[in-house]
């Protein structure tokens, strides 16, 4: 009789399309069989009586170990991704970011030896370029997509940073990437709209978190989201948009997916759960990320778009700073270094919204998992299925949970999420089969997490 390495009895599967009761065999990091009942010895057999199976979720946007804002973020590679274990997420994607001179290849290449001893979970790159160094970049993306770095990302803000692209150079990039299978990913905001903002706040001596937002307003957002779906569309080239914050760009982006553009959209929890009034909190800099919480209409809007299919991802922007370094902008808005938590939260906050009934447990494992693979070429990952990676997540939808700093796996000394009550919970979380998270602890190994070669995307 076959012998596998790990059955999981009992649960309900649950795939993008559909729940079953199934047991699900795994051998060698990959799932190898899938049955109502698999009568077979096992290293170790899983009672998930009760309890959802899910496939591990895919954080398509990450800032681990981030320079920004004159510090770095928080989270070492290894404290994020150990976060990331105990929240379900079992591939996370970061977003090292090219500097003049600088290669896409030699930057994700020293990035993935730090990954290599540190990383608790699985690892893909999108590669943020910033300067096209004589067109050598553009020359280069042709390697860097065979080495399976199948996505990158242009600011349309960070001008005075140096990290802007212009219309001119994300057009060459939109239309290299297209031509090589790969695609643009967009953070899209209005640089001089916010730097006319930024001036008149700071000149009438209105500097509270407060004018983060009111400096960066839904139609800021909304101007650089237009301008990005009108080149996409044009060019005929794919589209991904980061942080989807805003109704207005929002729906310019619906109308261009039912005109049948390659535009993909993301959103992040914080979007979800926030509005800007958090930014009148006496706590409202922790907040501070860009883009950041708009209003109530358009957290309605987006709410409604996750539900009719119209948002693709649910990814974080993880990329948080310890409160003390937040509080170098309290007199200062423009002193606040830009980012939030939110890898080991992203999976417990839709599976959430699913176990209340605001989504179903398949449009929210769609969502997080499915989806994110399709989109870049992660074959291996997204779904319970024979010869996908065993990255399974149990999930116990009766666990009452209260986020608090102390019960996170980050380095971080606090989180917005602090004090939200989650019914439904992850109990377990499965890496290619090893377990790294059981039931509240981080039980995995740093440095078990492997580099994911992407599939270029098919013409």
């Amino acid at each position: 009789m076959k012998e596998f390495d790990l059955i999981i009895k009992n649960g309900t599967v649950v795939t993008s399309t559909e729940s079953f009761l199934c047991d699900v065999a795994v051998k060698d990091g990959k799932i190898a069989a899938m049955a109502q009942n698999i009568e077979a010895d096992a290293k170790e057999i899983y009672d998930a009586a009760g309890k959802l199976v899910l496939p591990g979720a895919l954080d398509a946007h990450t800032h681990m170990a981030m320079p920004f804002g004159g510090t770095v973020s928080a989270d070492s590679y290894m404290a994020g991704t150990r976060a990331a274990a105990c929240g379900g997420v079992t591939t996370i994607f970061d977003y090292p970011v090219q500097h003049k001179g600088e290669t896409i290849r030699g930057l994700v290449n020293s990035k993935k030896e730090v990954l290599e001893k540190e990383a608790c979970v699985d690892y893909a790159m999108h590669c943020c370029i910033t300067d096209l160094n004589e067109g050598e970049i553009l020359e280069e993306m042709e390697k860097a997509v065979a080495e399976g770095i199948t996505s990158f990302k242009c600011f349309l803000v960070y001008k005075k940073e140096g990290m802007m692209v212009d219309d001119g150079m994300l057009a060459r990039l939109m239309l290299r990437a297209k031509e090589l299978g790969a695609m643009i990913n967009i953070h899209a905001e209005n640089p001089d709209l916010i730097d006319y903002y930024t001036e008149k706040f700071l000149s009438e001596g209105k500097t509270s978190a407060w004018y983060h937002y009111m400096s960066r307003p839904e139609f800021v957002e909304a101007e650089a989201d237009k301008r990005a779906v009108h080149w996409a569309k044009h060019l005929d080239a794919p589209l991904y948009l980061v942080h989807m914050a805003d109704k207005e760009g929002l729906e310019a982006c619906i109308e261009a997916k039912e005109e049948g553009a390659d535009v993909f959209v993301e959103t992040c929890p914080q979007y979800l759960e926030f509005t800007c009034d958090v930014y009148k909190r006496e706590d409202g800099r922790n907040f501070v990320c860009s883009p950041p919480m708009k209003g109530q209409e358009s957290q309605d809007a987006l709410w409604k778009a996750i539900k009719n299919g119209m948002i693709d991802t649910v990814a974080t922007d993880h990329c948080p700073f310890q409160s003390y370094e937040k509080d170098w902008g309290k007199d200062d808005f423009t002193k606040i270094p830009n980012g939030c938590p939110g890898v080991e939260n992203l999976y417990p906050y839709m599976l959430d919204a699913a176990n209340s009934g605001k989504i179903t447990f398949e449009r929210a494992v769609e969502l997080c998992s499915t989806n994110v693979a399709k989109i870049f070429g992660c074959d291996n990952k997204g779904s319970i299925s024979v010869g996908k990676d065993a990255d399974i997540v149990i999930y116990d939808k009766d666990k009452d949970f209260t986020i608090s700093v102390d019960n996170m796996h980050s380095d971080l000394d606090h989180t917005i999420w602090e004090g939200k009550q989650l019914h439904g919970y992850p109990i377990r979380t499965y890496l290619r089969g090893n377990v790294v998270y059981d039931n509240g602890d981080f039980v995995g190994t740093p440095g078990l997490g492997e580099y994911v070669k992407r599939s270029p995307r098919k013409h």
